[in-house]
């Protein structure tokens, strides 16, 4: 009789040991979920997110690009921000910055890596991933897969009549204006984009998801930051030209621009990408992406984008995607083509993803920074304070200016 119980006892010991091993990335990715925008230290995630999620993966180019060295510029001591000088030290520190690379005429004038960081680590891009979206859109227009931006998207994504997406342009969904009802809130835990990205724990489809999205308003009268729009997007990239977003950006963008490391797309259920925030790579490789629009979209002599839907991308064309104070926007920066607009006459634009990330482009001062980041605070408080995203356009001013003087 003990000898059954002990092999009872075995057996369920080993079931649950399978069961555990099994499931231990399920309680892995609800424990990362779980702990996004609670304050929680996320440092040692960020880098680590293939092994947490099932991804699908971009490989290395086979001909990897490296940038030049460049003369060293310090990064300055100090830098300007609602009256304030302000400890640059502090602000990398209080941010968990992980990587920051500034590059000025295309060659590396200042890198450091700190924390979990490293020039061979991938790091979770948040939305940054949405202007890589952005210019795979482009290309496809300039190859013909999508005719124009002033079709409307049910016209390559059928499955979206009914939705919030029905009839609307792609330059509205392209320019967050697509007049859907959304909420964007990280600190409420049954916002829209809280219960899509949960996806990503849970499991589901984001396909569904974004089809169960409802109209609010007239399309391209609003600017309304909506994580929707681009995975809208990313429905009409694999729609038009019959492929992933992994495959199509493989050949259009990471094998053209010579991208050194494997890079990582977080995938759903369905193996379909999360297009508003799932790209992984590492700071170099997200500067090339800066570099190539820097150049107008020439890489090395070859055009990968098209230089006219460079700049109607960081263009702000109607009076709801300008910069400042603006009742028909909900954020005071400008948006152009899922990229964000600076003010300003200088031209500056950015791809920015929560938590602190940026490939940032000052046009006027040849310079391209790249700023990957595990800020715990962000969106703890509703406040600058808990997103730092304006003072870090600040920080990033103060480089140009201190580089700008040096070359004067």
């Amino acid at each position: 009789m003990k000898k059954g119980i002990v092999g009872v006892v075995g057996i369920v010991l080993v079931v649950g040991v399978v069961f555990v091993a099994t499931n231990m990335k399920s309680v892995d990715r609800l424990g990362f979920v779980g702990t996004l925008f609670t304050g929680a230290e996320q440092y040692e995630n960020f880098p680590r997110i293939h092994e947490i999620f099932p991804v699908t993966r971009l490989t290395a180019s086979t001909k990897p690009f490296e940038f030049e060295q460049g003369e060293d510029v310090t990064i300055p001591d100090s830098y300007e921000f609602a009256g304030q000088q302000l400890s640059s030290s502090e602000f990398l520190t209080t941010t968990d910055t992980s990587a920051l690379l500034v590059l000025v005429d295309g060659k590396v004038r200042h890198e450091a890596y700190t924390l979990t960081g490293g020039v061979d680590v991938t790091w979770l891009s948040m939305s940054v991933a949405k202007s890589f979206v952005s210019a795979l859109i482009g290309i496809a227009v300039s190859e013909g897969d999508i005719e124009d931006i002033s079709q409307p998207i049910t016209q390559y994504v059928p499955e979206l009549a009914g939705s919030a997406y029905d009839g609307v342009r792609i330059k509205d969904v392209l320019q967050m204006s697509s007049g859907a009802g959304w909420n964007e809130d990280y600190s409420d835990p049954e916002s829209d984009v809280m219960r899509m990205g949960s996806i990503m724990a849970i499991g589901g489809s984001l396909d569904e998801f974004v089809r169960t999205v409802q109209p609010e308003r007239e399309p391209g009268s609003y600017n309304q930051y909506n994580s929707a729009d681009t995975q809208a997007l990313g429905m009409l990239l694999s729609r038009a030209t019959g492929r992933t977003i992994t495959d199509y950006m493989q050949e259009k963008l990471w094998q053209p621009l010579g991208m050194k490391h494997d890079a990582y797309w977080m995938v759903d259920d369905n193996q379909v990408e999360m297009a508003f925030g799932g790209l992984n790579a590492t700071a170099r490789d997200y500067a090339k992406l800066g570099e190539l629009y820097r150049n107008n979209g020439d890489w090395q002599g070859t055009t990968l984008v098209d230089s006219e839907w460079i700049k109607a991308s960081v263009t702000p064309d109607a009076p709801h995607l300008l910069p400042g104070e603006n009742s028909a926007s909900d954020y005071p920066m400008g948006y152009g083509y899922q990229w964000w607009l600076m003010d300003g006459d200088e031209g500056e634009y950015s791809a920015i993803g929560v938590y602190n990330q940026f490939i940032y482009i000052h046009p006027t001062k040849n310079m391209v920074i790249v700023k990957l980041s595990a800020f715990g605070d962000y969106a703890t408080v509703e406040s600058e304070a808990g997103y730092r995203e304006f003072e870090t356009i600040a920080f990033f001013r103060a480089i140009a200016a201190k580089v700008g003087a040096e070359q004067d």
